[in-house]
């Protein structure tokens, strides 16, 4: 699939998701084999530029080619030099959200709240298109309620404005994330757009992004929720796409390494204190399949210190891989 002159390959994307999908996960999912990896939002508001969550959110020295960058809001004029000072600061690529079901985004008519009003979102992405020469994407939902799905039109809007790529999560924004994704709606957006459409919602295993493909007909698959404690999951996705064969998933020493190699690059990027409390939320998300999640969560939540974090996984998932029930000690 090509976005402007970046080929994605594979076809399999990291979708942006707040809180989530900051530097240290981007990077872990495209070495694992995510073929683009979407950050996680950032506002239109020049006022919260230069606060330490943005410079964060807007730090991609060192990032794999090419580099994606969500912005949101509601004014067309700044969105515009939202997108410009993106590009100034890395992004190769500007998404634009208009998916986001959040009370907080959607009672400023950002996100999904933006598909109840088609005319200003031609004025959005036109102000956004016209604003840089790199490509400009959008994402949506299929409309704001049962009643009201609109993506079709929205669709037309955003290929008629020069966004160069669709993303459509198969639900309403009244659903958010309950219920089930459906795909009916992103499989007749396909059939009418000259651009490239990505599928989203509900896709957590590599049989069910080839079924969502072979149903909508579409050149992507956007992996949201299911990636959270499972990175690996693009990967496994891309190649069973490209071989017909599933990949095991992980061994418990496996995912020992790779959650170490994730935290060492928290701790680093965002220091140590900060750093061990973000990693907690990827902590528990790891360790959710097993059956004593809740007893390591309490005792990682506790961990004040990166090293304390670090020896309480090593011996969380030494003790999986050896085949025994992990002793959990108090946290240091």
């Amino acid at each position: 699939m090509r976005i402007g002159p970046y080929i994605i390959d594979p076809k399999v994307i990291l979708a942006p998701m707040a809180g989530v999908t900051d530097k240290p996960f981007r990077q872990l999912c495209k070495r694992l084999g995510a073929g683009l990896a979407v950050s996680e939002m950032t506002t239109s508001d020049p006022r919260f530029w230069h606060t330490a969550k943005s410079r964060h959110r807007m730090d991609h020295a060192g990032e794999p080619e090419p580099v994606s960058v969500q912005i949101a809001g509601t004014v067309p004029e700044v969105m515009a030099e939202a997108a410009r000072f993106n590009v100034d600061h890395g992004a190769q690529i500007i998404d634009i959200n208009m998916g986001c079901p959040a009370k907080k985004v959607c009672n400023v008519w950002a996100g999904s709240a933006l598909m109840r009003e088609p005319a200003l979102v031609a004025r959005i992405l036109e102000a956004v298109v016209k604003a840089v020469d790199v490509p400009v994407t959008l994402k949506i939902r299929t409309g704001w309620d049962a009643d009201h799905r609109n993506a079709a039109e929205i669709a037309r809007i955003a290929e008629a404005a020069g966004v160069q790529a669709l993303a459509i999560h198969g639900r309403t924004r009244d659903q958010h994330y309950a219920g089930s994704a459906e795909y009916a709606t992103i499989a007749a957006v396909k059939a009418m757009l000259k651009i490239p459409v990505i599928a989203n919602g509900d896709i957590d295993s590599p049989r069910k992004a080839a079924r969502v493909l072979a149903e909508t007909g579409c050149d992507a698959v956007m992996i949201g929720r299911a990636a959270q404690g499972r990175p690996w999951l693009p990967g496994q996705i891309a190649h069973y796409l490209a071989t017909g064969e599933e990949r095991p998933e992980p061994s418990p020493a496996a995912v020992r390494d790779i959650l170490l190699g994730h935290l060492h690059a928290l701790h680093a990027f965002y220091g140590e204190d900060a750093g061990v409390r973000i990693a907690r939320k990827h902590l528990g998300w790891y360790a959710r399949d097993r059956p004593e999640n809740a007893a390591f969560r309490a005792v990682v939540n506790r961990a004040q210190t990166a090293e304390a974090q670090r020896r309480l996984t090593c011996d969380y998932f030494d003790a999986l891989a050896a085949g025994v029930v992990p002793e959990l000690p108090e946290a240091a």
